[in-house]
């Protein structure tokens, strides 16, 4: 939940500065259960948040480690790095076949926007040092975490193996592509041809009348999801079987809500940890794909598809 560029901090979740002693943080944090816990008023969602906060800093060992690891250590370098590209793999494993690349264009955008915002001529030994990005306008901030979440979804879908295809960052604007204007992921497999949207919102995400709502979320995403998944069809010459949402964990009160068809279309919304098994048992309602069908349907998509 902290690890998100979006998502508060253990001390902001908990409602205190982080350089408060050990015993105003307890306070603070029996406060706060007070606060949000379901049987007085409270929301469910934030009473898991402040549990969550303490876990990481209710001890001296586990708060001087998050500290180091967030940026709030004073004279010693983080040693979290979650927030980089991530390494090439190096095991032999059978993978899905993939194009493209997972989050490219969204981290080739926060790089240039926070140094931009640090300042023109600065040099920026890490873009990625946590105090700077939390530092960083929500904006920004957003591009990163957008990015990192369209990098697990890549690693989820890699790990399925070879009766897989995956295209990233696929162009849906028309014959100009707009950076904006893409669908995240296109998934190919023996359960069905699929749409997925990676987000991390930071923060907790419902359902109401088949589209997404909280704090953080603007727009209309699924049915955007979903519009762009037909301009995509009409060009290929392909049927998507279903429309995938796939948010943290931490985000969702179930790991898989089925909203129904929307525009035609069965949609799921998913935790990230749940998106391995929607993909091999598919989404309710979405028909299969199997024999010539996967092989037209991939060669169709190769031609047609531009990455943005």
């Amino acid at each position: 939940m902290f690890d998100s560029p979006l998502s508060a901090s253990a001390y902001e979740v908990l409602g205190v500065e982080p350089t408060v002693d050990a015993e105003e943080l307890r306070r603070a944090y029996r406060l706060r259960l007070r606060q949000t816990h379901p049987d007085t008023g409270g929301d469910a969602a934030l009473f898991v948040q402040v549990q969550r906060a303490w876990e990481l800093v209710g001890t001296p060992e586990r708060r001087a480690a998050y500290d180091r690891g967030h940026g709030f250590g004073v004279h010693e370098a983080p040693e979290w790095s979650g927030w980089r590209a991530p390494a090439v793999r190096t095991d032999t494993r059978p993978r899905a076949r993939s194009y493209g690349h997972p989050g490219g264009w969204r981290r080739e955008r926060y790089l240039a926007l926070i140094r931009e915002w640090a300042g023109r001529g600065v040099t920026l030994d890490d873009p990625y040092d946590p105090a700077l990005v939390r530092s960083a306008p929500h904006h920004v901030r957003r591009l990163l975490a957008d990015a990192l979440a369209e990098e697990e979804t890549a690693r989820t879908v890699a790990d399925l193996g070879m009766g897989y295809t995956v295209w990233h960052d696929v162009a849906a604007g028309g014959r100009d592509p707009d950076p904006d204007a893409k669908v995240d992921h296109i998934v190919l497999g023996p359960s069905g041809l699929y749409g997925i949207l990676s987000e991390d919102f930071g923060g907790p995400v419902r359902v109401r009348r088949g589209e997404l709502i909280g704090d953080g979320v603007s727009g209309t995403p699924v049915a955007t999801l979903v519009a762009r998944l037909r301009t995509l069809a009409r060009a290929a010459g392909v049927r998507f079987g279903g429309a995938i949402v796939v948010l943290p964990d931490d985000d969702v009160m179930q790991p898989i809500t089925e909203l129904g068809k929307v525009r035609g279309l069965p949609v799921a919304v998913v935790s990230r940890s749940a998106l391995s098994d929607v993909l091999r048992r598919g989404v309710a309602g979405a028909r299969s794909v199997g024999g010539n069908e996967v092989f037209d349907a991939r060669t169709r998509l190769q031609q047609t598809v531009r990455f943005v």
